[in-house]
Order: structure tokens, then sequence, then C-alpha cells
């Protein structure tokens, strides 16, 4: 048969990483093509807001080391 379902095509947030629909909201962030259009810490009670911000914060520091570029001698050691 030639009919079948195709898996959906993810991208990743800008802000968060997050897999989501391309040309939709983040719903973990509430980003949209990096600006914020829903407060999603504003919906939480108190726990789950400090929650969330320490997730978003540790998200933030790990993505500036992602970006760190490798040297020359790094790449060849790495395969």
């Amino acid at each position: 048969m030639h009919i079948f379902l195709k898996s959906p095509r993810l991208a990743a947030c800008k802000k968060c990483g997050k897999p989501v629909l391309p040309h939709t909201l983040c719903e973990n962030c509430g980003t949209y093509r990096g600006k914020e259009f829903i407060d999603v810490l504003a919906k939480l009670t108190k726990k789950e807001r400090k929650q969330k911000e320490k997730e978003l914060a540790a998200q933030e520091a790990a993505a500036p080391s992602a970006s760190k570029e490798l040297s020359p001698e790094a790449l060849s050691k790495n395969g």
C-alpha cells in the first residue's frame, strides 16, 4: 500500500531547545521566533515556578558552552 502516516517534522525551539512543530508557539517557554508571547511562569504555582526557573536557568547556562568553538587539535581527537 502507498497510504501511510508520516512522522511530523520537528524543529528545535531557539530559546529552550525543545522540539516543536514549525511555525508554532513553544509550549515549554512560550516563545515564537525569539519573542515571548505567553508568560508560562505566571500560570504555575509558586513551587512549580521555582522549579521551572531553575530548569530555564540551567538550559541557558548550558547553551553558551555548546556554542563554544573547538580548536583543530580537539577536532582531530574527536574523529
